[in-house]
């Protein structure tokens, strides 16, 4: 028999741990370390016994919340893909950037106990969200509506600048308009980045 760590979760355990997750998101990202973890569970609509089972510590609630956070970004590309025009799904894609970005800014300081406590919350993360970013571009100018000479780097480094803008809620319309004017700026134009590199 497989070791409990290992078991897949049953489908009701499954749903129980993904809204103690995006419920740690939403408080931390408003109390910071301050957050209480019966507000989480409370939230989440499980009892504390569920949210201790799941995470024994507040790190390893923060770290899995914001692993999930990267995981779901990531994990929308496929879909995202599927569903729409490269360059529509680069615009929807920024705009789910933009509410993780906002989460992981809300959530620092706590993100940064979880450091203090010897993990590491952030391997792996950035070049999850490239590769994620890099699929979406490769698409885009594959379909000729993407720049060829912008590389995935530079657009993650101005959606890192953006997200900043957007670090208080009063200033996401900013943020959205910076987003049209940074993807305005990768449509291929006749002579600048239209053919090879």
């Amino acid at each position: 028999m497989a070791p409990a760590a290992e078991r897949p979760l049953r489908a009701d355990a499954q749903r129980n741990r993904e809204k103690i997750l995006a419920a740690a998101v939403r408080v931390f990202t408003e109390d910071g370390l301050d957050a209480h973890l019966e507000r989480i569970a409370r939230e989440a609509g499980v009892g504390s016994g569920t949210l201790y089972r799941n995470f024994p510590t507040r790190e390893a609630l923060i770290e899995a919340a914001y692993r999930n956070e990267v995981a779901r970004l990531c994990d929308a590309v496929p879909g995202l893909l599927a569903t729409m025009p490269p360059d529509q799904a680069l615009r929807a894609w920024t705009r789910r950037f933009i509410d993780y970005a906002t989460a992981k800014l809300g959530m620092a300081d706590a993100l940064r106990a979880v450091i203090a406590a010897g993990a590491n919350p952030y391997a792996d993360s950035r070049e999850m969200i490239q590769g994620a970013l890099c699929s979406l571009m490769d698409a885009g100018t594959a379909a000729g509506v993407i720049r060829t000479d912008i590389r995935p780097t530079d657009m993650f480094a101005a959606l890192a600048g953006i997200a900043l803008t957007s670090a208080q809620p009063d200033q996401r319309d900013q943020a959205e308009r910076l987003l049209d004017l940074t993807l305005d700026g990768l449509r291929p134009v006749a002579g600048r980045g239209a053919g090879g590199s």
